[in-house]
């Protein structure tokens, strides 16, 4: 058992979550019983996960997309009303990390990313807000498409959409997940060979072909997975609660 401020803060200043000029607020944004067992974690802040971690007996749900946007709707309408009602009749806390979780080096989506298709972490990459999220993944020696495809597929448990460049073999990839098909500049111009982020841009498929920066997209969900999933384990090991991620499968 452990205080849900606790939690919180630990959180907070791991993540440096309040140094991070956001879309929306990073921390705790709805209220629950003080004492937690056991945290819920997930992508996005939506009722399906909210009723899900309530069966699960969640105390405190982490998620990487909260409920509050910067440019969202400023009244409670019948959609949040519903979402809330879900975390108030669960007494459940929520929380949501996200620029903070795409760009910490230990426990953020891109780090785990470059893990997961075997590529060494190197500079940052993908500038969002004044700081950057991404990281360059470097390949121990140069890899055919065919395979960096493949491995994106075991990573992100799916079929990624795959532009193939100009057909080069690959030492440098360009990771930023979610919403990142627009940083192909970006990797273009730092001579980078790919570009591996969740999703694509319409002009995306013209870049690839006259930059030669191949983009492969695994979807936005698929590749925000990492983050949260590890903050959560992070979570219980330090505080000697349970966790569970909660897998709520999104084709975008």
């Amino acid at each position: 058992m452990a205080h849900r401020d606790e939690l919180i803060a630990f959180a907070d200043d791991l993540l440096d979550a309040r140094s991070w000029d956001d879309y929306g607020p990073n921390g705790l944004q709805v209220w629950g019983r003080d004492d937690v067992d056991r945290i819920a974690t997930g992508v996005s802040a939506h009722r399906e996960l909210f009723e899900r971690a309530a069966t699960a007996g969640a105390a405190l749900v982490l998620c990487h997309h909260g409920l509050f946007w910067g440019n969202g709707p400023m009244t409670v309408g019948p959609q949040l009303r519903r979402r809330l009602e879900a975390l108030f009749g669960a007494g459940a806390s929520l929380a949501a990390y996200h620029l903070p979780l795409d760009a910490h080096p230990e426990v953020g989506n891109n780090a785990l990313i470059c893990e997961a298709l075997g590529l060494r972490r190197g500079r940052p990459f993908a500038e969002v807000r004044g700081r950057t999220i991404g990281f360059v993944g470097e390949a121990s020696e140069p890899l055919e498409l065919s395979e960096l495809v493949r491995r994106c597929r075991d990573a992100f448990g799916r079929d990624p959409l795959a532009l193939e460049g100009d057909g080069r073999r690959i030492a440098s990839v360009g990771i930023v997940s979610g919403g990142g098909g627009s940083n192909i500049g970006d990797a273009a111009r730092e001579g980078l060979d790919a570009l591996v982020t969740g999703e694509p841009e319409e002009p995306g498929m013209a870049d690839a072909r006259e930059t030669g920066v191949a983009l492969i997209a695994g979807g936005h969900y698929a590749t925000e997975t990492f983050g949260i999933r590890r903050l959560g384990d992070v979570l219980a090991e330090r505080f000697g609660v349970e966790h569970e991620f909660i897998e709520v499968p999104n084709p975008v």
